[in-house]
């Protein structure tokens, strides 16, 4: 692609400051000897003839740009020590008759001088910018380190300026008409902009060296301009503008615009690949219109500079042909405007580098013994300020010895610490908890007596069963003798009878089903609670503790409990073992805290250097408080795992209550419905007998009214035997509706006549067993013959009188609320009266979420 080569770039070096030779060990000693003394004096004469000494080199100047470059950062270090112990000021008591003279670096004949230390600072930190713009321009950039090093050096001169306006350029010119320009805060800005400018047109140089994709070129170019912008917008300041000659800002002008038209160029090439022919034309017409004006502003500019941009003009100008030439014949795109183009975005990879570790004087050896009162304050007040931090912190690590050991006193640690090295035994009360649990059982048996309660209820259920079944039978019978014999069949119906043991049934069969709800609540109470029983299973308990082979309770992440209980506590040992390293190690740190040389070297405000020095002791602080975390999540732990046996008994304790409850519970429903069951079976029973007695009743009828419409004795096989007619039951009814001579009435209108003469009933033919297994008062005499008496009545059975007893436990009678000694409903959960309480009682709402059974739900045991 045209225009890919990368232009000939011309880049700036600043000229460094020059002075006059000026003598500093007569003034500065003549200074110490008043303000400190003659002895002082003379331990400080051989600093006092090594700052004399590189003064005078620096008015030399060396011949390398490296040894300048050193020089002037090791003297602007002695400068920053001097500033503290020497004030050099017009002032009687102060150093007033040292001058220090610097020429400006852009009107080299214009000279200034000034009774200031930070004026002399702020000319030697210039130099250091002005050599390191020297060594950057000097780099070969041809190459990559070349290219790699004036970068470097481009933005350490960046720094520099960057320094001299933040730091001293505002001390060196203040209350001064005659400071020099060239160091004041408007110049130092102007020149890290254009520093800056010339690194990152290195970055530009390498980016278009190694074929990067043009987009990126452009973005890097744009950042290129916008620093040269910055610079020709700070020459262009009244300030400035008079103080540097018309080259210098026409420089800077053309190379803002080359890299703007640059921007637009590598732009245009993105756009040309991805066939925006449109906008490509557009991006290259503005770059050609920024290129023609700034050459009319040329005037005076280094012909190569003017020579790169001719080139830069000629590839635009290639390329927008051959654009508009595409365009007319191909794409047929309109061209937009170029203040509708979106902005290139710039793409910024340089800084200034600080300047802090470069001119830190805190490793130069220089005037020690010199210490201004000034300077002895501030040293004290930070030793106060150290003290108060380490108090602190030593106050915050003993509090935290002292919990500590209340803590474990508290969880009685030392009786578990015992049983783990196997030295003594739990404590009494808790051991004594473990072995009566484990007398009982112990969590293994819980299940087996889980099965049994199972079992119980399946019998319960089955009983019941079994006496409904039987109530429905009779009632199917009933039924079905009333739909064959109609209106003949007087006896009263099956539900009427059977309403209060079927409303018993309903009760107990309600109950069941409650208690069926509980019996769910404490089967997940000792499912979900499995792995904390079963620590109650070891015997004895302390076996548990010194196998960390096998687990207690199985944790997350497959710990074991008394490895957990014991690397814990290690730990917490460890952490105590480090509070007092700690302490050592503040303590040592304020041994070691020489502050001084920092204080001495620092020109700045003395509570930034405390602050920044105070720093030093927040990582001590930061284990403090780190370790303070870490124990209270040890002793978190180890409650955690000391409380896990006392939890398992008392969740123990509290099933097996509940257990023993519903154990009770179905032991006296039992007895309920058996005696519900045998007063069923009695009923039917009855009920049975009544019927066989109204169909003998009915036979009998039907055989006098056979004697007397057909005379005559019956054959000799049929006598003394009951008559047997075919279909006598189905037509009874009919039959039983023919009158009888000399008596005019129906069976329907009229008793039927009482049977004289004895029938087989359900328990046998003879005398003896007629009426058996009914009241006294319901047994039929025995008559002779068959009578016109009306049928035998047969009374409802008796309400079932259950047998007075404890059940299995001694308790009341089962049934003491029972009106008449009968099944009367009871409250649910209750329906003999003699269960036990809080257990299976009314069904309360459904437990919450979780694990944890609350004891409304099972009974009244001790809540945890």
């Amino acid at each position: 692609m045209a225009g890919t080569n990368a232009p000939v770039n011309v880049m700036l070096a600043i000229h460094a400051k020059k002075t006059l030779p000026v003598d500093l060990y007569k003034p500065l000693k003549q200074y110490v000897v008043q303000h400190f003394s003659e002895r002082e004096a003379q331990d400080a004469d051989d600093d006092l003839h090594a700052v004399h000494q590189m003064r005078s080199e620096v008015e030399k100047q060396a011949d390398t740009l490296e040894a300048r470059r050193d020089l002037l950062q090791r003297y602007f270090k002695a400068l920053t020590l001097m500033e503290t112990r020497f004030p050099i000021s017009p002032e009687k008591e102060h150093v007033h008759t040292v001058s220090f003279v610097w020429y400006d670096a852009f009107k080299q004949r214009w000279k200034t001088s000034l009774q200031n230390i930070h004026f002399e600072k702020a000319a030697v930190i210039f130099n250091i910018g002005a050599v390191q713009s020297q060594l950057g321009l000097a780099a070969d950039r041809s190459t990559p380190a070349g290219l790699k090093a004036a970068c470097h050096c481009f933005q350490t001169a960046a720094g520099a300026f960057a320094y001299l306006r933040d730091n001293v350029s505002m001390k060196a010119t203040s209350g001064s008409a005659a400071a020099s320009v060239d160091v004041s805060v408007e110049c130092a800005g102007m020149l890290e902009r254009l520093m800056l400018a010339q690194a990152q047109e290195c970055f530009f140089e390498k980016v278009v060296a190694d074929n990067r994709p043009a987009m990126l070129c452009a973005k890097v170019a744009k950042q290129v301009g916008s620093f040269y912008e910055e610079a020709h917008v700070a020459l262009l300041r009244p300030v400035l503008a008079a103080h540097f000659d018309r080259p210098w800002v026409a420089h800077v002008q053309i190379k803002m615009a080359q890299f703007q038209a640059q921007a637009l160029f590598r732009a245009s090439i993105d756009l040309h690949e991805n066939e925006c022919i449109g906008e490509e034309i557009a991006r290259l017409k503005s770059a050609q219109q920024i290129v023609a004006d700034s050459k009319r502003q040329s005037k005076g500019v280094n012909p190569a500079l003017l020579d790169a941009l001719s080139r830069l003009e000629a590839a635009i100008a290639r390329n927008l042909e051959r654009a508009i030439k595409e365009n007319d014949r191909v794409y047929l795109m309109r061209i937009p405007p170029p203040d509708t183009l979106p902005d290139i975005p710039s793409s910024c990879l340089v800084k200034p580098w600080s300047m802090a570790e470069v001119i830190d004087a805190t490793g130069l050896k220089l005037f020690i013994s010199l210490v201004p009162d000034s300077s002895a304050k501030a040293l004290s007040k930070y030793t106060e300020m150290v003290d108060e931090v380490i108090r602190t912190q030593t106050e915050k690590l003993q509090q935290e010895s002292d919990a500590t050991r209340a803590s474990l006193r508290e969880m009685e640690m030392q009786e578990i610490i015992a049983a783990l090295d196997g030295l003594s035994p739990l404590p009494d009360g808790l051991r004594d908890d473990v072995e009566a649990v484990q007398n009982e059982g112990g969590p293994r048996a819980l299940d087996a007596e889980m099965a049994k309660l199972r079992e119980m209820r399946r019998q319960c259920e089955e009983m019941l069963a079994q006496a409904e079944e039987t109530l429905e039978r009779e009632s199917r019978d009933d039924a079905h003798m009333r739909g064959q014999y109609g209106s003949k069949w007087t006896r009263a119906t099956s539900s009427h009878l059977t309403k209060g043991m079927r409303d018993k049934a309903n009760a107990f069969a309600a109950n069941l089903k409650q208690a069926g709800e509980s019996d769910a609540r404490v089967e997940r109470a000792i499912r979900d609670n499995e792995k904390l029983l079963s620590i109650l299973n070891h015997k004895p308990i302390e076996a548990c503790f010194p196998v960390l082979s096998r687990p207690l309770v199985p944790m997350a992440g497959d710990e074991l409990l008394p490895h957990l209980l014991k690397q814990n506590l290690n730990e917490l040992e460890k952490l105590g073992g480090e509070r007092a390293d700690l302490e050592d190690m503040l303590k040592n740190m304020k041994q070691k805290d020489n502050i001084l040389p920092r204080l001495m070297a620092t020109t700045s405000s003395y509570e930034e250097l405390f602050k920044k020095e105070l720093t030093k002791y927040d990582a001590p602080c930061e284990k403090i408080a780190l370790n303070i975390a870490n124990q209270e999540r040890c002793l978190k732990h180890i409650q955690k795992v000391t409380n896990q046996i006392v939890q398992a008994v008392i969740k123990y304790r509290e099933i097996k209550t509940n257990l023993n409850e519903g154990t009770k519970f179905y032991i006296t429903l039992q007895d309920a419905l058996s005696s519900l069951k045998q007063q069923c079976s009695d009923y039917a029973l009855t009920r049975e007998i009544q019927g066989k007695d109204i169909i003998e009743d009915l036979q009998r009828q039907l055989s006098n009214v056979r004697v007397e419409t057909a005379p005559g004795p019956p054959p000799p096989s049929t006598q003394g035997q009951a008559p047997n007619y075919p279909g006598l039951l189905g037509a009874l009814g009919g039959m039983l509706g023919i009158q009888r001579h000399g008596n005019q009435m129906s069976g329907s209108q009229q008793e039927a006549p009482q049977p004289s003469a004895p029938a087989v009933g359900a328990m046998g033919s003879s005398p003896q067993h007629q009426g058996q297994g009914l009241p006294p008062q319901q047994q039929r005499p025995m008559s002779q013959g068959y009578t016109n008496q009306p049928p035998p009545y047969y009374p409802p059975p008796a309400p079932y009188q259950q047998p007075q007893h404890g059940g299995y436990y001694g308790g009341p009678p089962p049934y003491p609320g029972a009106p008449g000694g009968g099944y009367a409903p009871h409250p649910p959960y209750a329906p003999w009266g003699g269960a036990p309480p809080g257990y299976y009682q009314q069904a309360p709402p459904p437990p919450p979420p979780g694990n944890n059974l609350q004891y409304p739900y099972y009974g009244q045991g001790s809540q945890q």
